[in-house]
């Protein structure tokens, strides 16, 4: 699987049906994939990497743990971004980010992956925050998000939902959050699900993506 075939796959307006069978080749198990708890709140499902190029499957559910921010849910990327929902509902809400050192609410913090982790360090710059724009996508809807443009994305009353999520790296820009003004430089290990984690994750976005697009269901 490569990331232009993901992105064809989204042009083309089979996303379900390919998600259905990508999701069930993990879920059985062999696939080679293996989901993170990611500290955004979602498990992510690796399917590319390709360089500055990446293909995932977030899952929003209850039914599994979830990691913990140690900044907060405001980022943003240092690719673009392409997101199509698979099921439930995403809501993408746009910052308003003013630098300020006289009233900041937050801080800008680097956040760099290694393999051990994201190393979580601060940044000289301040900022006062507001949320902005929200814009709610479902099932079937597939939006576009620049490189660097602070955001969140919420899913609405805690529900369920799915996204595959591509990525296109723009050299020189940094992945950013904002974080709690004192917070110090610190690290983040991202938990690893096992074989068996992923494939439960797995079959349960296959399960309600099939539901969800079921008459009835």
């Amino acid at each position: 699987m490569r990331y232009g075939d993901v992105l064809d796959v989204l042009d083309g307006g089979s996303a379900r049906e390919w998600a259905l069978r990508v999701l069930g080749e993990i879920s059985a198990g062999g696939s080679g994939v293996r989901g993170v708890r990611h500290p955004l709140g979602f498990l992510c499902l690796p399917l590319v990497r390709e360089g500055d190029l990446g293909a995932c499957v977030h899952l929003w559910t209850a039914a599994a743990r979830r990691a913990r921010s140690t900044t907060s849910q405001v980022h943003c990327h240092s690719w673009d971004l392409v997101s199509h929902v698979l099921y439930g509902q995403v809501r993408n809400v746009h910052a308003v980010v003013t630098d300020t050192t006289g009233s900041p609410t937050h801080r800008v913090f680097e956040v760099v992956s290694t393999p051990s982790g994201d190393v979580i360090r601060p940044t000289p710059r301040t900022v006062a925050y507001a949320p902005g724009r929200a814009e709610l996508f479902g099932a079937g809807d597939t939006y576009t998000l620049a490189a660097g443009a602070f955001h969140s994305s919420v899913i609405p009353e805690d529900g369920e939902a799915a996204t595959v999520a591509l990525g296109r790296g723009r050299p020189g820009l940094n992945d950013l959050s904002l974080g709690p003004i004192a917070t110090p430089l610190h690290h983040v290990r991202r938990e690893r699900l096992d074989d068996a984690e992923t494939a439960r994750a797995a079959e349960l976005a296959r399960r309600s993506l099939w539901t969800s697009n079921t008459p009835g269901g």
